[in-house]
């Protein structure tokens, strides 16, 4: 905050109102409401209902306010309420001076009860008459008290102007009476003056105290009547009037504003706008957040969002309204987002729907899907029409001076826009805004956009510019350019045109629209003719935008049509007041003034745009360790070298020979005249020392190294004095401070989700994990070599695929943006390497990652690899011994020999044959009935009820026969282990078994309760394939997520004819698990983990 607005805030600064006096003030602003509207309504009353009337009247009189039918009165007092209800001070005291002192002076003259005429009518007058009183002195009482509740001021001069409005429309009233008394009624010129007098009091001057014998000319007293009552609503007006100029418009505001603009990172799309120079700003008293508005028609109009930090929003409204109240302006916001309106609506204003605007996302922008852009642009692009997009900071003066006098020359009719327009091209103090220009075949500048910043990544539309020489659709070749270059720009949103009532229009678009929305369209399409609303709407709907519903916020009822009149002269839809009835506002562009702003805003744009990093959260080790870091800096010693002495391994250190090793220390012990450390590479661990006598720097290695710093050390190793192998240090250097301590040497890692997300701590001190890792590795040389030496040949087939297929798996869905298209991350490579083998490939493999956007367990990853072969001529039978051969070579190239650990302890023997039973046979085994192709649905029904499965009754045989499988045959299975033969609709790549169709000739390998691999007698005839995928398809149009898609590159490959083969799939992960007996988190160097806190 600027030291200019705080010295106004001490100055205009309000104290809260308590709510009792917020209530008096609502109670005689309604009483003056009621009044001005009777004494309107009451006009024709007193015509056909005299007795009513004046009932009303006299009621009415209670309150000291002239009652009666009087066009006069009734628009003084309804100007005197409008200034109640903005709190005019002024109001109050007439209101006090006029209404209630004039009643308790006249008081006096009241003659005594006595002397009071003995008629019912007359007593009830009196008695009215002292009721006037007493409401008299309560009212001064009470509005005396409510006294801060009007804290407005009238402006400077404000009295001088409004005697001189007044006065001269009563003395035009006076002249036009006094003629046409003189003209038309044949009034003597002598008493033509009293007359003329009776006229602009609305009086008889048959009546006391004219007493003339002229009666009144009705039409001359109505015209005296209504110009009288112009000029007092004139006067009221400008006496009632705000003051902008006591405004102060400060540098220091506009830079408080860009500094917000620049400091938000998802601001307003109409935020910008802040920065005209028309408007004012209000800021909360942090600087935080800021209103921008300016006054119109006496409403102190807001436009958009609050800028800054949403947790100042209210303090800043607060602020806003107290300098609205302490001018007597009605507060407004047009064009509130619905975050805005909330807060504005928490404030105490009132929000309705005004429109929408229109944002598009360049990323969800397609010409090939939008064929009106596209259609549109054609015209331009066969006239050879390019498009240039530039930051306004890009372009040199000449240019921007030229694009700113066609701007001005396109223009057609006056300039409009004050939420969503700056009318600033070329002005030094906006670099940022993006200025785009169509140019012709000749290279002439044809129309022009330019857009001002939205945040930091952002767009809001703000000038549109088209030479009538240009073809159509030249804006629309603009607006799509600008849309499929935004990512070259950093631009991820784009804010268009705001379009009112754009809810009608749609509605009147729908099928059954109702007659009500109907007439709105009619009725909108008629206003459209002078303010283009449709258009608008019409050229923003072709994007296919983000509709964002954009409100206007108003103070009260009562006030929502003078709030609508003054954002219609805002934006330009309505004429303003003539000049001489308008406070100027001042303009601030002035070369200095704009320099000024340019020199003090270039820092806050460089600290702001290129923010220093953000120095992390440091604990106080992290920082211990930190400061040690800088002592060796300090002291010579480089803490991250390029390069340090090494001549061998921990596990190659021989006694008495000089060596320099390198490990992790895992644990210090300083004994004063000599230190011990472990220092551990990879599994192997050693004892180092670091003596008093020695060579090597002790003082520097207690004042800088850490448990879980990695040294270098040169020596030799010996021995210690009880015999431990020791190494003796001579030198040392460090190799790498770590800014981390590492886990407690015995416990180590102990947290399960901890050891997946600290893989790279949990690898360095678990002997276990470190060993798996080198397992698997092992293990996928071992399947590799196994395959190669067989003659196979290792191919990599696509990972992004157009078409999932291979499996029944749910895809990871991804999108490709050169060519906007929805692309599928593979879950198997089985449909390209088949194509593989239709080309003549006699023997194939690959090993690689697959895809799943299934769950994570124990046995399960989103991300695997796994290995598939294919083999000519051969099925699933050659495959069954081929897979035993490759899984006992993974195993011995592991352990040593053919077998594995058993989940129970123990190892199990694997050389030996594996068994071999079909799917059937298996559930027979389980459950202990007798189960062939040829049992019945009910009867598996009647079997999964008893073993507690849950399973449709519609289901099919397969399905109700694998499930059983999968609950009661899979989970108990130990040793590897062969089932064959699934029933054929489970199976849709699979060929049918030869002496059985309704199986498949297919075969899963099981072990310690988890699948291992499977393999096919692969599917050959094409016809077949189609039927079996059109089927999977069906599913997956009917919602089934796991069900493949036709892949017609596939089939039309298979068409071409493939020999017989036979397929093998084996998870490599799961391999690496039945070799070690662990968990997939166990082989996979970094399993997947969920974000914490999830």
């Amino acid at each position: 905050m600027t030291k200019q607005d705080r010295q106004d805030n001490r100055k205009f600064s309000l104290q809260p109102v308590s709510a009792g006096r917020e209530s008096i003030a609502r109670v005689f602003t309604m009483l003056l409401q009621v009044v001005a509207v009777w004494n309107i309504i009451s006009i024709p009353i007193a015509r056909y209902w005299p007795r009513l009337e004046n009932v009303i009247s006299e009621t009415l009189w209670l309150t000291n306010i002239p009652s009666g039918p009087s066009l006069v009165w009734g628009l003084i007092i309804g100007l005197l309420a409008s200034s109640f209800m903005r709190r005019q001070r002024a109001a109050l005291w007439v209101f006090i001076v006029v209404f209630q002192v004039t009643t308790i002076l006249a008081f006096d003259f009241l003659p005594a009860w006595n002397e009071v005429e003995p008629s019912w009518e007359a007593r009830i007058l009196y008695i009215l008459s002292g009721g006037s009183f007493v409401f008299a002195v309560l009212s001064i009482l009470l509005l005396l008290w409510a006294m801060p509740a009007f804290p407005a001021r009238p402006a400077r001069g404000a009295w001088l102007r409004a005697l001189a409005v007044g006065m001269t429309g009563a003395v035009i009233g006076f002249v036009i009476a006094y003629m046409s008394g003189t003209l038309l009624n044949h009034v003597p010129y002598g008493v033509a003056a009293k007359w003329a007098l009776a006229a602009l009091g609305a009086a008889d001057p048959t009546e006391s105290p004219y007493n003339l014998p002229y009666p009144a000319n009705w039409f001359v007293f109505a015209l005296v009547q209504i110009i009288v009552a112009l000029g007092l609503l004139g006067a009221i007006a400008t006496f009632f009037r705000a003051d902008p100029r006591r405004v102060a418009r400060h540098i220091d505001n506009e830079l408080i504003a860009r500094k917000i603009l620049l400091s938000e990172a998802d601001s307003d799309s109409l935020s910008y706008f802040a920065t005209r120079d028309d408007r004012y700003l209000t800021t909360s008293p942090n600087a935080k957040a800021a209103i921008s508005w300016k006054v119109t028609n006496g409403v102190a109009l807001a436009a958009g969002d609050p800028l800054g930090d949403r947790q100042a929003w209210p303090e800043a409204i607060a602020a806003w309204q107290n300098l609205a109240r302490k001018y007597g302006w009605v507060p407004g916001v047009i064009s509130a987002s619905e975050e805005g309106a909330r807060a504005y609506v928490d404030a105490g204003l009132h929000a309705i729907t005004m429109g929408d605007e229109a944002v598009i996302y360049p990323a969800d922008f397609s010409l090939s899907k939008n064929k009106a852009v596209r259609r549109a642009i054609a015209g331009p692009r066969n006239a050879g029409y390019t498009v240039r997009i530039r930051r306004q900071e890009e372009m040199d003066t000449d240019d921007l001076a030229h694009l700113a006098q066609c701007a001005e020359r396109w223009r057609v009719g006056n300039e409009r826009g004050f939420s969503m327009a700056l009318g600033r091209l070329g002005d030094a103090r906006d670099p940022r805004i993006m200025v785009v220009t169509a140019h012709d075949a000749a290279g002439e500048v044809r129309s022009l956009l330019t857009f001002v910043p939205w945040g930091r990544r952002g767009l809001s539309l703000d000038l549109m510019r088209r030479s009538p020489d240009a073809p159509s659709g030249v804006n629309e070749l603009m607006m799509s350019e600008l849309m499929l270059n935004a990512p070259n720009f950093a631009v991820d949103r784009i804010s268009l045109n705001f379009a009112m009532f754009r809810s009608s229009f749609a509605a009147s678009e729908q099928v059954g629209a109702t007659p009500l929305q109907r007439l709105n369209y009619r009725v909108l399409m008629f206003a459209s003719r002078w303010w283009q609303l449709h258009s608008l709407y019409e050229s923003n709907s072709k994007y296919n935008p983000v509709w964002k519903r954009r409100l206007l916020c108003y103070s009260a009822t009562q006030q929502l049509t003078r709030t609508l009149i003054a954002c219609g002269r805002a934006e330009g839809f309505l004429p303003e007041v003539p000049s001489a009835f308008r406070r100027p506002v001042p303009a601030e562009k002035t070369p200095s003034y704009i320099s000024e702003v340019v020199d003090r805003m270039a820092p806050i744009y460089d600290r702001l745009l290129n923010p220093a990093p953000v120095a992390p959260k440091r604990n106080e080790q992290q920082r211990v360790r930190i400061a040690k870091l800088k002592t060796l800096e300090a002291a010579g010693m480089d803490p991250y070298p390029a390069a340090v002495p090494r001549t061998a391994s921990l596990g190659e250190l021989r006694p008495g020979a000089e060596a320099s090793v390198v490990g992790r220390i895992q644990r210090i012990r300083d004994h004063g005249g000599v230190i011990f450390a472990d220092l551990r590479e990879a599994t192997t661990q050693v004892q180092i020392c670091l003596e008093r006598s020695g060579a090597a720097d002790m003082a520097l290695w207690r004042a800088g190294v850490d448990r879980g710093d990695v040294v270098s050390v040169t020596g030799r190793l010996g021995a210690s004095r009880s015999g431990e192998p020791t190494f003796m240090v001579e030198a040392w250097a460090m190799a790498s401070k770590s800014l981390v301590a590492p886990p407690d040497k015995f416990l180590g890692v102990a947290d399960p989700e901890a050891r997946v997300r600290l893989r790279h701590m949990y690898l360095a001190t678990d002997d276990q994990a470190w060993n798996r890792l080198f397992v698997r590795s092992a293990t996928v040389k071992a399947v590799r070599d196994f395959l190669a030496n067989r003659s196979y040949i290792e191919v990599e087939t696509p990972i992004l695929q157009r078409v999932h297929g291979g499996a029944n798996a749910r895809p990871f869905a991804t999108h490709i943006n050169a060519y906007d298209m929805r692309l599928t991350m593979r879950i198997a490579p089985e449909l390209f390497l088949k194509r593989l083998c239709v080309a003549g490939v006699d023997r194939v493999f690959e090993l690689g990652r697959n895809f799943r956007n299934e769950g994570a367990d124990a046995t399960h990853n989103p991300e695997f690899t796994s290995l598939e072969a294919y083999e000519a001529f051969g099925d699933y039978t050659t495959m069954r011994e081929l897979t035993r051969e490759l899984i006992i070579s993974a195993a011995t190239a592991v352990h040593g020999s053919p077998r594995v650990p058993r989940p129970d302890g123990g190892w199990l023997d694997i050389s030996g044959p594996w068994r071999a039973l079909t799917v059937h046979d298996a559930v027979s085994e389980a459950t202990g009935v007798s189960i062939t192709t040829e049992t019945t649905t009910d009867e598996l029904h009647a079997l999964c009820q008893k073993h507690g499965i849950e399973i449709s009754r519609r289901a099919t045989h397969g399905a109700m026969v694998t499930e059983l499988y999968d609950e009661l045959v899979e989970s108990q299975t130990v040793e590897p282990t062969f089932y064959m033969d699934f029933p054929i609709e489970t199976s849709p790549l699979t060929a049918p078994h030869r002496t059985n169709p309704a199986l498949a000739e297919r075969w899963d390998l099981v072990a310690f309760g988890m699948e291992l691999g499977t393999a096919y007698t692969e599917l050959t005839d094409p016809i077949d394939q189609r039927d079996r995928l059109t089927r999977q398809s069906l599913l997956a149009a009917a919602g089934d997520a796991e069900a493949m898609e036709i892949d017609e590159e596939f089939l039309g490959a298979l068409e071409f004819g493939m020999r017989p083969t036979g397929g093998l799939g084996i998870g490599i992960d799961r391999l690496a698990m039945f070799l070690v007996n662990g968990t997939i988190r166990d082989t996979l160097a970094f399993p997947f983990a969920k974000p914490a806190g999830k």
